[in-house]
């Protein structure tokens, strides 16, 4: 995409997580705890819990902290019984927007986020309105630099589906979902270590945003992201930063 740095973006992304660990600390334990009570509180059989406590040593969450959530969700703990729900909508020049929360209650969640996108010239739409815009998929994204002929033997031996290597140097991996520990496991264990990896929601097309209406979405993105109930919030936007 002309003018748009896949690379740049990433960075901005994880910049603006760190600003918020306290918050990401907050919604990892929510996940562990749906995670734990969903499946069990052992990962090496639960896949979702694994993910999550991955997730959270990868931002130095304290142990005691994960093994709470996990308690919590298994019952040892008392806790909140959370309820997954999804909305979707558009944002500025009619970018797609899904909005994954855990709450524990549905009427104050939907008004939030109706509220977040109505302020800020977005539009929530109905169930099934945008989701078909986005693959769910394992992503990393390797430094420009990263060699990637061996990139891509180590991805595809590592049974990854798919490696492009974008115009600003970075390289992006993809996998099914339930594919991401064990392909992250392969590419780390052959000396690829990802900038950036998770399971998300992919944009199989992007919505190039500029100038004021870059400024405007990311307005929007932000005040759905501080929603006390809000855990992820995937776009199609791809804002120049």
């Amino acid at each position: 995409m002309a003018g748009h740095s896949k690379w740049a973006n990433i960075q901005h992304r994880k910049g603006r997580q760190d600003e918020k660990r306290g918050r990401i600390f907050s919604r990892l334990a929510k996940e562990i705890t749906v995670a734990a009570r969903m499946g069990g509180g052992d990962a090496a059989f639960n896949p979702r819990l694994r993910l999550a406590v991955d997730k959270a040593k990868g931002v130095n969450m304290p142990a005691d902290n994960i093994d709470r959530a996990v308690k919590k969700g298994t019952g040892e703990l008392e806790g909140v019984n959370y309820e997954e729900i999804r909305y979707e909508g558009y944002g500025i020049g009619g970018a797609a927007v899904i909005v994954d929360c855990l709450t524990d209650n549905r009427t104050r969640t939907v008004a939030d986020v109706r509220h977040a996108f109505t302020k800020h010239g977005g539009n929530l739409g109905t169930d099934g309105s945008v989701a078909f815009m986005f693959t769910h998929c394992g992503q990393f994204i390797f430094a420009p630099g990263t060699d990637e002929d061996k990139l891509m033997e180590a991805a595809l031996e590592a049974g990854a589906d798919d490696v492009v290597p974008n115009e600003d140097g970075s390289i992006e991996v993809t996998c099914a979902p339930g594919d991401f520990m064990a392909v992250k496991q392969a590419l780390e264990g052959a000396g690829f270590k990802p900038e950036f990896a998770e399971v998300t929601m992919k944009p199989q097309n992007e919505t190039a945003l500029a100038g004021d209406d870059a400024v405007k979405m990311q307005k929007l993105l932000d005040a759905l992201e501080a929603l006390d109930d809000v855990q992820e919030v995937y776009t199609s936007a791809a804002m120049d930063q």
